[in-house]
């Protein structure tokens, strides 16, 4: 018995996996198409390398072993024939951008760190280029700055999306309509999907391969390439936290020296007293000088103490928890997972060794 499914719609994982049981004879024949499908990436001037090499590693490297036929890769540009990547790197480019509303899946991979800062427009082909693939119907995929282009498509209008952390607030700030995760390693809205920075493309194409071919076949693509098939957390826990300083000069003295006595139970009343000030007044400057409360302030550098202690030393959680005045390992636990996103055991396996030098030393 052979088993057809439409063209009309991307099987589910379920549906991929019956196919592929032993007691059915499974041949999609083109249909097969819709499951994998043809994958454009669209490759502009000065582009970075590493997001571009996840997507050519993933969807270019046949395994037909797994699944047969396995993605198709195209790789366009506004000019076909050699694109001029970062680094002097000259990319073989045989199809124009017109080929991208023939896709199945678009992915967009990073743009330049220069771009996004100097906020240097996307070509209006590469963008006209886009919509128009949307509009057909292709699942538009973005890994790290590569949202910056979707969002001037206007394809992120309204839509939950990510970036690399470093760049979450620039985002925010130049496409307001917009509704930033920075806590995320990517975000799935169904036909428009945005991966953190970096090496959380590796996490998105896999979810790509796991929502088309189904979760053990990600799996087998995931140990193939030596990484984890689905990480715990999202990139909150790779963002750095150093103590930021105060635009009011009189408080610097006091943030210092909160920050040095982290394992204390702090109140705003004594921070007030050596401010010199009331209470009400220190909440004021405070939050014009930080942007933020006193007591939440407080919370924060607490937390970025924790992360450094499970940096740097092998104290136990319980022992951390009380050096950043955290009072037991439960609470420690509650809130630092609440904030990072892994629990602090997780946390300390992937960072241990990677001390982070903005904080103080450990009283």
């Amino acid at each position: 018995m052979f088993t057809l499914i439409s063209v009309a719609r991307r099987p589910t994982a379920d549906e991929w996996q019956d196919c592929l049981s032993s007691s059915k004879s499974c041949r999609y024949l083109e249909d097969m198409k819709a499951v994998t499908g043809v994958v454009a990436l669209a490759v502009t001037a000065d582009m970075p390398l590493f997001e571009l090499s996840i997507a050519c590693e993933i969807f270019g490297t046949d395994r037909s072993d797994l699944a047969d036929p396995w993605y198709e890769l195209r790789l366009c540009a506004a000019d076909p024939g050699g694109t001029r990547t970062q680094n002097g790197f000259v990319l073989h480019t045989p199809h124009d951008l017109e080929a991208l509303a023939a896709a199945d899946t678009v992915v967009v991979p990073a743009v330049s760190a220069d771009a996004v800062l100097s906020g240097e427009p996307a070509a209006p082909r590469l963008l006209d280029a886009l919509r128009a693939a949307h509009a057909n119907g292709a699942r538009i995929v973005s890994l790290c700055t590569g949202a910056f282009v979707l969002a001037e498509a206007g394809l992120l209008d309204g839509r939950r999306a990510t970036t690399h952390w470093v760049y979450t607030d620039i985002l925010s700030a130049r496409h307001p309509e917009v509704r930033v995760d920075p806590a995320v390693l990517y975000v799935d809205e169904g036909d428009v999907l945005t991966s953190a920075g970096r090496s959380a493309g590796i996490d998105l194409c896999l979810h790509l391969i796991r929502a088309d071919l189904g979760a053990e076949i990600a799996n087998q693509v995931a140990r193939r390439m030596v990484v984890p098939a689905h990480r715990p957390g999202g990139q909150a826990q790779y963002i750095e936290t150093p103590v930021p300083r105060a635009g009011d000069d009189g408080l610097a003295p006091v943030l210092q020296w909160a920050v040095e006595h982290l394992d204390q139970q702090l109140t705003v009343a004594q921070m007030a007293c050596l401010a010199g000030v009331s209470p009400r007044t220190l909440v004021r400057r405070f939050h014009d000088a930080t942007g933020t409360t006193p007591l939440r302030w407080l919370h924060a550098q607490r937390l970025a103490r924790a992360r450094h202690l499970l940096e740097s030393t092998d104290l136990p959680i319980e022992r951390i928890s009380q050096l950043c005045g955290m009072g037991t390992a439960g609470n420690l636990r509650h809130h630092f997972t609440r904030s990072v996103g892994v629990t602090p055991m997780e946390y300390r396996r992937t960072f241990h060794g990677q001390s982070t030098p903005a904080l103080s030393s450990v009283p």
